[in-house]
């Protein structure tokens, strides 16, 4: 069936079948996993539940390499796909931004992908990426099961390899992912979209431009390595995406860090100042 066709069906599906529900013993499981998800109002936990719920009557996962993914590991990683979209609208509104795709691929552990590059000069290279996860333009999601369980020790360091593989697709939304979504009309008081953007980008790339100068520092010169992943500096939408896991995963201390992101995150995600 063609994607449009297939997508209008969804859409269908969705309007007319019950609204599915995840029972209360498996939520509760994953809000005891995941603290920054326990760390939710009660409301903001409910409406979560609500959003995961459809998320999963929406998508397929498949295991690879033999792994079953059971139900508790698809609403672990629902709820925390879900988290960037959950004051972005009504539940169907929200998860248009991840309409693009169906499957998500869950591996054992990190997968390793070959690559292919092309220098200056028109010479082909072949190399080998190990990835925790990946967000493919119009195509799946994959993600490492071991990273994904991982929350104790990737809550207190801000990661978040679901945040982040998830972000991404919101990313590429308006075309190649460049580290800015699509901003919704008014966003920051702006009274036109250039100005919005414009707004966007006045926090976003000296926040960039001076993380990149610090991870150079570390690596090069042996400075404090800063707190957020490194692999940030790599380009300016790896960089949304690391700084979106830390902001959603462990927010008091992002908030330390980027002070002026804050408010410009909030107004995207539609979060009230806490």
């Amino acid at each position: 069936m063609p994607r449009l066709l297939n997508r209008l069906w969804r859409r269908i599906r969705a309007a007319v079948a019950p609204i599915p529900d995840i029972s209360a013993q498996l939520w509760l499981q994953t809000l005891q996993r995941y603290p920054f998800l326990a760390d939710l109002s009660l409301h903001d936990q409910s409406k979560l539940r609500a959003l995961s719920a459809l998320f999963l009557d929406q998508k397929e996962f498949h295991g690879a390499h033999g792994l079953e993914v059971t139900d508790a590991m698809a609403i672990d990683i629902a709820a925390q796909a879900c988290l960037p979209l959950l004051h972005m609208g009504q539940a169907s509104e929200a998860l248009r931004w991840y309409d693009d795709f169906v499957t998500i691929v869950v591996h054992p552990t990190q997968a390793v992908a070959r690559r292919q590059t092309t220098d200056e000069a028109g010479v082909v290279h072949e190399h080998s990426q190990v990835l925790l996860g990946e967000a493919m333009e119009r195509g799946p999601v994959m993600l490492s099961w071991e990273h994904v369980s991982n929350a104790t020790e990737n809550t207190a360091r801000g990661h978040n390899v679901v945040v982040h593989e998830f972000v991404h697709k919101l990313d590429m939304k308006s075309g190649e992912a460049n580290g800015c979504p699509p901003l919704p009309a008014g966003y920051m008081s702006a009274r036109t979209g250039r100005a919005a953007y414009q707004a966007w980008w006045d926090a976003w790339e000296p926040a960039y431009q001076n993380f990149r100068e610090r991870v150079i520092m570390a690596e090069r010169f042996g400075a404090e390595a800063p707190w957020l992943d490194a692999y940030g500096a790599t380009s300016q939408s790896e960089f949304f995406a690391v700084a979106c896991e830390a902001y959603f995963v462990n927010r008091p201390r992002f908030a330390q860090e980027f002070p002026l992101l804050m408010p410009v995150l909030d107004a995207f995600f539609r979060r009230s100042v806490d």
